[in-house]
């Protein structure tokens, strides 16, 4: 599988036979690359920073809540959580996705606002890689990202939502930047890469983290 990271919470995962892209964006996180083509979107929350589908051409199947869903081969398991730490009561709802491709478990964590429950985590299962949020203000921060990056347990995580050139200030100036999620992590010094080509057989054998490029 090949990754690439598109900015702000999308990605691209390119698999053997399918394409997922999670979380399209809209102007105030810079511009979307062009001629972006999937079988799947997922959209974690109906913010316009994370929803934005129609940048996605191909005619994908969108997946926009929790549940149980199977495309091209692909599972999908939605999970209901919060985008603050409140219930919901400043933010509302989010959806973390649980993608099963290539025999690989994905976490996906979109704006999520708060460590996961015990019921978050049954629902989730075992997981290889997981994407976080690390940049505060709208979902978690650096120390409780790393808080929840041992919940999970993965193989490998990667970094999302923090502050990078591109962002409208106005909205998301208070952003950190993914440094600090890195210091909370031990991992401190990672130089970014264009991409991450990882496989189920050639998982690491202990956490690793990665920092992606973001493409465009």
């Amino acid at each position: 599988m090949e990754i690439t990271y598109l900015g702000h919470a999308s990605f691209k995962l390119k698999g053997r036979a399918v394409t997922v892209i999670t979380d399209p964006y809209d102007d105030k996180c810079g511009k979307f690359p062009k001629d972006m083509l999937a079988d799947i979107v997922t959209v974690s929350h109906g913010h316009a920073d994370h929803n934005q589908v129609s940048k996605v051409g191909g005619g994908p199947f969108v997946i926009e809540g929790p549940g149980e869903y199977e495309v091209k081969g692909v599972s999908v398991v939605g999970v209901h959580t919060f985008h603050d730490g409140q219930s919901g009561s400043l933010r509302g709802s989010n959806t973390v996705y649980v993608i099963e491709l290539d025999d690989m478990r994905l976490l996906h964590l979109g704006d999520v606002g708060h460590k996961l429950t015990e019921d978050n985590l049954a629902q989730i299962g075992p997981i290889d890689l997981v994407f976080v949020p690390v940049g505060g203000e709208y979902t978690i921060d650096a120390g409780t990202a790393a808080e929840v990056v041992k919940q999970v347990d993965p193989w490998v995580v990667v970094p999302m939502h923090y502050q990078q050139p591109g962002l409208d200030q106005d909205m998301f100036g208070k952003l950190a930047g993914v440094e600090q999620f890195l210091k909370a992590m031990g991992k401190e010094g990672l130089a970014a890469v264009p991409k991450l080509t990882i496989s189920a057989d050639r998982l690491p054998t202990e956490l690793q983290a990665v920092v992606l490029e973001r493409r465009g």
